[in-house]
């Protein structure tokens, strides 16, 4: 067995070497054994952190109660078009026409002054035509349209005189815990 040098230098005698070299060496290997165990530890924790953080990420699309999206709003009355949407159901005020591969019908679209249920859609909702033909900015271009139903000509008019033409809207997707909070 070798003996380390230093202890032999110190002038310790033999059978303190002989019972010090064994301590040094099991301080050594618990040491190591500790340290490999630490390592693993943080490893677990590594890989639990990751896993919640990706869970959680998923968790938040799904629990997801609202969003806010820019859009360009027109307007529609009775004596335009159809008194039925395209869901079947009659139209009347606080019906709104979406384009239902971004926001699904049954949906609350919130406007600064009521919110309105999303029954209905039309082409040039879904083709996005009022956006791209008056936007003057790049977001604005890219912004949904969301035509908001009234029950006659004079009303839609004078909300649209009093309101502007892009808005961020709040949307509360069907089911959700906020929707049923909201009257409609």
């Amino acid at each position: 067995m070798r003996r380390p040098e230093r202890l032999v230098r110190r002038g310790c005698f033999e059978s303190e070497l002989e019972a010090a070299f064994p301590r040094l060496s099991a301080s050594r290997i618990a040491r190591s054994t500790r340290d490999s165990t630490t390592s693993e530890q943080r490893l677990d924790i590594m890989k639990s952190f990751h896993t919640v953080m990706f869970l959680l990420s998923l968790a938040s699309t799904a629990f997801a109660t609202q969003e806010s999206m820019l859009a360009r709003v027109t307007c529609y009355w009775t004596g335009e078009g159809p008194k039925y949407a395209s869901t079947g159901r009659r139209l009347r005020a606080g019906h709104c026409a979406v384009d239902p591969r971004r926001i699904p019908y049954g949906s609350k679209v919130v406007f600064p002054d009521r919110a309105c249920t999303a029954v209905d859609t039309g082409p040039a909702v879904v083709s996005r035509k009022a956006a791209r033909l008056c936007g003057r900015t790049a977001s604005q271009v890219k912004a949904i349209v969301v035509d908001r139903f009234f029950e006659t000509k004079r009303e839609a008019i004078a909300w649209t005189n009093t309101h502007p033409h892009f808005m961020t809207l709040q949307i509360v997707r069907p089911g959700s815990h906020s929707e049923r909070a909201e009257p409609d």
